[in-house]
């Protein structure tokens, strides 16, 4: 079987083949970005808002912006790595990485870019529930600074591993990570919402939690719910026990329940409700 195909500055490349060295600022300095998308038969779930969140990001550290880095340009390029995969008729993951180009120590040499896109099949074209159950902790180790720098996808993601490698160690399925203030922000690999009673609620990004893609589109879909209020506030760890519902989400797994938090299980029933109405909405995605 032939090896994957990435795209690296708009050449189709083999994933055997070296074409990054030790020079790469992402690997030297965490001087990257990255996009994670999900697709299903050649279409790009929520490309727009991927695309919007890529440039506003760009544009805050710095990076100089190509011509031809448009909507419909970029795109393109996805949607031909995932066809050089024989991916364009099935669900599948996405990575579009951009970092700055090799040069200088903490102060580039230049502000110019690269890329690199990368696809791999995925098993559902649909969002769905997993039955399983799913443990987590408060992670505590570390904790996230409250700024603008930690609501976007850098590489910079050393927390998110020390995070894993603890919930492995020591038998749960992920790990929530707090701020320095103490709040409760996210999971290790996506947005965190909280339910009590008809109250659903999310940290607000100034918690600094992770401006996502799937976090914004099911905020839009519960604003529009009369029979579910929207809160968007700091979660103190308290409330963790208290809550009726917990979930993460993120734009490749969709909605993913908790079942547990030390001695509390949780029920699943509003994770459920949203997750079909997630569906009903990516089904209207412009193709």
């Amino acid at each position: 079987m032939d090896a994957p195909l990435v795209d690296f500055n708009g050449e189709l490349v083999s994933v055997d083949r070296t074409f990054l060295n030790h020079n790469n600022r992402g690997l030297r300095y965490g001087d990257a970005l990255f996009e994670t998308i999900r697709a299903v038969n050649g279409t790009l779930f929520f490309w727009e808002a991927h695309y919007l969140r890529l440039m506003a990001s760009m544009r805050l550290l710095r990076m100089e912006i190509p011509m031809h880095f448009t909507m419909e340009g970029l795109e393109a390029s996805l949607s031909n790595v995932l066809a050089s995969n024989n991916l364009e008729n099935r669900a599948a993951r996405l990575r579009f990485t951009v970092f700055r180009n090799d040069g200088g120590r903490y102060l580039p040499a230049s502000r110019d870019i690269s890329y690199v896109i990368e696809a791999e099949p995925l098993a559902s074209p649909f969002y769905q529930i997993d039955d399983g159950p799913y443990g987590v902790e408060l992670f505590k180790d570390f904790y996230l600074n409250v700024d603008m720098l930690s609501t976007l996808k850098t590489n910079n993601r050393i927390i998110n591993v020390m995070g894993s490698i603890f919930a492995q160690e020591n038998g749960y399925e992920n790990c929530l990570l707090m701020n320095t203030g103490k709040e409760v922000v996210e999971a290790l690999n996506g947005n965190l919402f909280l339910v009590q009673g008809n109250i659903i609620k999310t940290p607000p990004l100034r918690t600094g939690c992770i401006n996502g893609i799937l976090r914004k589109k099911l905020m839009e879909i519960i604003d529009k719910l009369e029979k579910y209020e929207l809160v968007e506030d700091p979660i103190s760890p308290f409330e963790l026990q208290k809550a009726d519902e917990l979930f993460i989400t993120n734009t490749i797994v969709g909605i993913r329940p908790i079942t547990k938090y030390r001695k509390k299980d949780f029920e699943r029933h509003v994770a459920l409700d949203l997750l079909g109405k997630l569906n009903a909405v990516v089904r209207l995605e412009p193709k």
